[in-house]
């Protein structure tokens, strides 16, 4: 593999593992509700009789307050990449936790193939999360698995988009999903329906990406600004999110849908036993490889760097 795939491959594990944050994508239909007309269900009531925003502030609250749960993920990316993720998350003090990661398809899978393996671990620490790699990626990363992302370096990435990503691996946790809606002021109730076995309630709404970008993070003026501008190069504005809450007005269900500059972006996430224990331990420093570091033996920079 040559030095510029290894440095490639790094920035897209990059935006791949923190993709719940930076998907950022234009409506594109009905992301897998059940074909009822949102005008009759936009006047319904959720559970108990509530309006569908004091729903789903409440079940902001359940959720956030949780601090953690098993999370089962899968996501298409145009023709960039699909994947699936399983592991379990914790936000109770930042986002911890460990997730394994399979590359299903794409341009992703096919590079990952060439270094032997298509799944990899990612362990989420306070200052940074870690990816281990195959050992043929080892072989032209100095010998070593693990890769580690410093939050603060993935800020220098590119810009706004950086910044934006630093703050949502940091920040982004189940009721993320539901702040969205409630922020968009477009949120409707599509009704009751079964997921895994459970009743639940349906929500949906549409987002503007930019917009809540501003509300949902701690962006400086200045790098909202340049997200802003980055996404309109990108043809990005809104996206769909749909979400499915318990009767304990806990998030089961989140799918998020639309289309980018690549191709259709699809996530479905579920999410179960929360408050399960969490736990993600640092890799030994032995095998583990900086990815500041890597950019710079491979010949790059992190700032101003883009996958």
């Amino acid at each position: 593999m040559k030095s510029t795939s290894v440095r490639r491959m790094a920035l897209a594990i990059a935006a791949a593992t923190a993709l719940t944050g930076l998907a950022a994508c234009t409506s594109d239909g009905d992301p897998g509700g059940t074909g009822k007309d949102d005008k009759s269900a936009s006047s319904g009531k959720g559970p108990s009789g509530l309006s569908p925003v004091a729903a789903l502030r409440s079940a902001e609250k359940s959720t956030d307050a949780a601090d953690s749960a098993k999370v089962e993920s899968t996501t298409t990316m145009g023709t960039m990449m699909s994947m699936t993720a399983d592991g379990a998350l914790g936000w109770g003090d930042g986002v911890t936790g460990t997730m394994t990661i399979e590359y299903t398809g794409g341009t992703m899978a096919d590079t990952m193939r060439q270094l032997g393996t298509t799944s990899m671990e990612a362990r989420y620490l306070s200052d940074a999360y870690y990816a281990r790699m195959g050992d043929k990626f080892a072989e032209q990363a100095g010998g070593k698995h693990w890769i580690r992302y410093d939050y603060d370096d993935l800020a220098d990435l590119g810009g706004g988009s950086g910044a934006y990503l630093k703050d949502q691996m940091q920040n982004t946790t189940p009721n993320q999903s539901v702040k969205l809606l409630l922020a968009s002021g477009d949120v409707k109730k599509v009704g009751e329906e079964k997921v895994r076995g459970q009743d639940t309630t349906h929500y949906s709404g549409s987002v503007d990406v930019a917009d809540l970008a501003g509300k949902n993070s701690s962006l400086s003026a200045s790098q909202l600004a340049d997200l802003k501008k980055q996404l309109e190069q990108a043809g990005v504005t809104t996206q769909q999110v749909d979400i499915w809450v318990n009767d304990q007005d806990l998030l089961v269900k989140k799918v998020e849908k639309g289309r980018m500059a690549t191709g259709e972006l699809t996530q479905t996430a579920y999410y179960s036993d929360y408050g399960v224990k969490v736990s993600a331990t640092k890799p030994p420093a032995s095998d583990t490889q900086d990815f500041k570091e890597l950019l710079e033996k491979q010949g790059g920079t992190v700032a101003g760097t883009t996958s």
